[in-house]
Parts: structure tokens; C-alpha cells; sequence
């Protein structure tokens, strides 16, 4: 769990970005493994609706938003039992090999502390184009993969999770 602002717990990348319905998945898989999640913090910069209250396993999860606050690329998660954790958001147009880098970096908990934001950058900067462009066969291998990574992943009906525990 987080200890320092810049530090991330994980990476969480999502199908879409139908907030309500991801949030709701993620939520399901994590509230039994983590603890009861009590509240929930996004950046609505690439969000097109946030809801305000999130049913989650016989509990409702508030859902708060900060445009200043919090790295438009980073959601956060608190849970009365393992506390708070920073995930880094991974949007759901990335290609495959993009987004295995960028939750092997989130997850990493040897390498140099980062922002969410930095991550999305150096990715960019560092194999040329943005994380959002796929390339053709990418969408076919997540479909026929399963959404399955080389990566321990936790998945959450439709989206993926994987953290550095």
C-alpha cells in the first residue's frame, strides 16, 4: 500500500471507459481480497461520467472526483483493512505490449518512485507513438487470448489488475 504520493500500488486497465460498470467489476474482485473498499478517487479528465455512489458486494462505495488533486492517469482505493492504494489507470484503447510494460512498471517495487502521469509519458517517449494506438493484431490477441497477460493478473470480469505485493 501507498506511503509516498508518487508511489503506485498496481495497474488497473479497463475495457472501456463506462466508469460505472468498470469501477463496479474492479471493486467485486478487490472488496473480498483487500478488505471492504469504502471509497473511490478519480480524475474525471478521461472519465465521460462518474458516478457519485457504487453498489458493491451488499455495500454501497462513494466515488469521489479531483481534477487538481489527483494525476488525471491514477485511481485511488480505500479500504478500512489495507488502507489506501494508487493504481495507475491504463486506458483501455492501449495496445497489449503497451499496457504489459506500463502495469510491469506500476507494479515494479525496486524501481525509482514515478507518477502515474511520468509512466504514461516515458512509454510514449520511449517506443514512439502513443499508448493509446494499437496495432492490428492487438485487439485479436486480447479477444483470443482471454485478456491474459505474461503478467500475474487479477481479472476483473472485463478489465485487468495487477499489483506489487
Amino acid at each position: 500500500m501507498s506511503t509516498s504520493q508518487g508511489l503506485l500500488d498496481g495497474a488497473w486497465w479497463p475495457r472501456s471507459r463506462d466508469l460505472t460498470h468498470e469501477l463496479s467489476a474492479l471493486a467485486d474482485v478487490l472488496d473480498p481480497l483487500w478488505g471492504r473498499i469504502t471509497r473511490i478517487a478519480v480524475n474525471p479528465r478521461y472519465w465521460p461520467a462518474v458516478p457519485r455512489r457504487l453498489p458493491v458486494n451488499g455495500h454501497v462505495v462513494r466515488i469521489g472526483w479531483f481534477t487538481r488533486e489527483l494525476d488525471p492517469h491514477k485511481i485511488l482505493l480505500l479500504s478500512h483493512t489495507a488502507g489506501l492504494w494508487d493504481l495507475l489507470v491504463i486506458p483501455p484503447e492501449t495496445s497489449a505490449p503497451a499496457a504489459a510494460r506500463l502495469m510491469a512498471a506500476a507494479s515494479e517495487s525496486a524501481g525509482p518512485l514515478t507518477t502515474a502521469s511520468a509512466l504514461m509519458a516515458a512509454e510514449q517517449a520511449l517506443h514512439g507513438s502513443s499508448v493509446a494506438d494499437r496495432d492490428q493484431d492487438s485487439e485479436e490477441t486480447r479477444e483470443d487470448e482471454g485478456g491474459a497477460l505474461s503478467y500475474p493478473v487479477a481479472v476483473a470480469r472485463s478489465s485487468r489488475l495487477i499489483t506489487g505485493m
